[in-house]
């Protein structure tokens, strides 16, 4: 009997995803996600809650935004950065539930990977 296995994603689909992966992956980047996950913000509220530059905050929130994990909407003189839409809350939800579950170093997963 053939196996049947899960068709693999276009090109397009796994750069895309490839991607968002990339932007979870960085420290400060990660941050960022966790405090728009909270509440909008401006870049001085993410600079003085993180202790980066603003113009590493800026950088990143460029990065984030190509990758359309967060948007922007002005407010007067400055820009609020949020979560961009109800997927990437989802995603982030998830992770931070699956985090808090359990002691990561027991998990199973985790010794079935050799890690």
């Amino acid at each position: 009997m053939k196996e049947h296995f899960a068709k693999l994603p276009s090109e397009e689909e796994t750069q895309r995803s490839v991607q968002i992966f990339k932007a979870f992956g960085d420290y400060t980047r990660y941050k960022i996600l966790y405090l728009l996950y909270e509440r909008e913000l401006s870049v001085s509220e993410i600079t003085s809650e993180i202790g980066v530059s603003q113009s590493a905050i800026s950088h990143q929130l460029k990065l984030l935004r190509q990758t359309g994990l967060v948007s922007g909407r002005r407010d007067g003189q400055r820009i609020l950065y949020s979560l961009a839409d109800k997927h990437i809350i989802m995603i982030f939800k998830q992770v931070k539930e699956h985090i808090s579950e359990d002691d990561m170093s027991t998990h199973p997963s985790l010794k079935t990977w050799g890690l």
